[in-house]
């Protein structure tokens, strides 16, 4: 055919007829089909790891968001956030650090309950729901140790809570048995942890000197973990592994030098300041454990006009 002296060499009607498939050997069809199976496992690869990455994320940032809210004394964020934790306690590679922050949450809303005068009944299912946490987290996780601390502070709460609110003897029995294994399973595991410390530290403040305690004894419990912490600093890289403390630690060597036999009330202020420095929100320290430390540095400047002011003032 010729269209404006253009020669076109083309049949309408073959456009009409469908292209034939390519005629593949078998040896190429298997090629192809295996090639498509490598393509499909990288795709689902990438696609799996892309999902797990974001997990991860989602749970540092609710986690960040924990530690914050603990410090702040938000006890609602605190609730709001452990059920923000619950789509991702089945997370095969999260999972037990997930359990572990879920009952972080629970732990530290009670301990700020106790400074805010919360119902005791509030406290106590608290502290019983984070302990099941911590549980299940050492269950899954055997050497995991700062479960284990977490379960030895939540029994000692709730045996010191069932002590000054209710009349349960029986209650008490069993409370002060869990303590003594639980205490005894994380001393062997990691003896010189700061965490455990930390949390070993109110119980000796406790228990007389003729026994092993006394404030002496729980005081350089926290100077020890103190030492630690600062020590391996460095050592500390994933957030979902805990390495909290050293706020916490310098938090009880105030209240401890400022409520010991003989004050220093120096060393308290000192101390306070220096959990301050480390986090300045911190609402405890701040408005709590800070004014009662002034107020004794007044009265003891009234009493003794002649002191001098700690270095610095």
């Amino acid at each position: 055919m010729r269209r404006n002296n253009i020669a076109i060499d083309w049949d309408p009607l073959a456009a009409k007829t469908p292209m034939q498939a390519p005629n593949f050997t078998e040896r190429e069809s298997g090629s192809i089909v295996r090639v498509l199976a490598v393509l499909l496992v990288s795709v689902t690869t990438a696609l799996g790891a892309y999902a797990a990455d974001r997990s991860r994320e989602q749970v540092i940032r609710i986690v960040t968001q924990i530690q914050r809210a603990d410090y702040e004394g938000d006890r609602s964020a605190l609730k709001r956030l452990h059920g923000e934790l619950a789509p991702f306690l089945e997370n095969k590679e999260l999972g037990t650090r997930v359990q572990y922050w879920s009952g972080f949450a629970l732990w530290r809303r009670a301990i700020n309950g106790f400074n805010d005068n919360v119902d005791a009944k509030e406290l106590q299912e608290d502290l019983q729901h984070a302990l099941d946490e911590f549980d299940e987290a050492a269950k899954k996780d055997p050497a995991f140790v700062d479960a284990k601390i977490g379960q030895l502070s939540c029994v000692s709460l709730l045996g010191y809570s069932v002590r000054t609110s209710q009349n349960d003897p029986a209650r008490m029995q069993e409370l002060r048995a869990q303590v003594r294994q639980v205490w005894k399973e994380a001393e062997a595991a990691a003896p010189g942890n700061p965490r455990l410390l930390w949390v070993v530290g109110p119980n000796l403040w406790y228990i007389p000197v003729e026994r092993g305690g006394g404030q002496d004894k729980a005081i350089e419990m926290y100077e020890k973990g103190l030492e630690t912490i600062r020590n391996h600093k460095s050592a500390a890289s994933d957030p979902l592994e805990p390495s909290w403390g050293e706020p916490e630690l310098l938090m009880n060597l105030a209240w401890s030098n400022l409520n010991r036999t003989t004050p220093d009330l120096n060393a308290a202020e000192r101390d306070a300041r220096s959990a301050l420095e480390l986090v300045p929100y911190w609402h405890y320290v701040r408005d709590i454990l800070m004014p009662p430390i002034q107020e004794a540095q007044r009265k003891q400047r009234v009493e003794n006009p002649n002191l001098k002011p700690p270095s610095g003032h």
